[in-house]
């Protein structure tokens, strides 16, 4: 039998912060997988975690966690923290870029999703430079990439929710959406499982 481990790098968003039901849009993903399949998930969080601070933990945090007789997988669930951080765009993408390569030399299989809008107009404007770059530096690894930015800047559900939060965090609803976007853009393919069909 197949044995998958399945390391989350990300935000707070990994702990479903915001969300009544405390699933997250990760707790929707793993709710989806097939029944009796070997698949251990790993979800680690960190508040306000930058592309530099992700190329620094990735590798304490996912190697120990990985075993050479399973099958490795990493999902990278990317923050807007660069912004907050003033780390400009090509520092965050050659961060990101170095991440990626190392973990493909160690034969990880990876799956990026990226920052989700936070409802503030200034802000969000520079998030969808950001989002772009992350996106380019990806797709060009033919990594899957899920663009949670441009499916939700104008959702109405999604920005009731995160406008409405002292911390621009989504809720039911918000995280609903990610999740959707998340097992609607390769996910099953990428694990190699099949779909439910309910």
């Amino acid at each position: 039998m197949r044995s998958l481990r399945v390391v989350v790098l990300g935000d707070e968003l990994l702990t479903g912060a915001g969300d009544p039901k405390g699933l997250g849009w990760l707790g929707r993903v793993q709710a989806r997988l097939p029944q009796g399949e070997d698949v251990a998930f790993f979800p680690l969080a960190m508040v306000g975690e930058t592309t530099s601070k992700l190329l620094e933990r990735w590798r304490s945090e996912a190697m120990l966690r990985f075993t050479p007789e399973s099958e490795n997988y990493l999902v990278l669930a990317l923050s807007a923290a660069d912004i907050s951080a003033a780390i400009t765009i090509s520092r965050s993408r050659l961060n990101l870029a170095s991440l990626l390569d190392d973990a493909m030399r160690e034969g990880v299989k990876i799956f990026v999703v990226g920052p989700a809008p936070t409802g503030v107009t200034e802000f969000d404007h520079e998030l969808e430079h950001l989002c772009a770059g992350f996106e380019d530096v990806v797709r060009r690894r033919n990594i899957i990439f899920v663009d949670c930015f441009k499916p939700l800047r104008e959702h109405e559900g999604w920005l009731a929710e995160v406008q409405s939060h002292q911390r621009r965090l989504p809720g039911q609803v918000g995280y609903g959406l990610i999740a959707w976007l998340v097992l609607n853009r390769g996910w099953f393919d990428w694990l190699g499982l099949a779909e439910p069909s309910d």
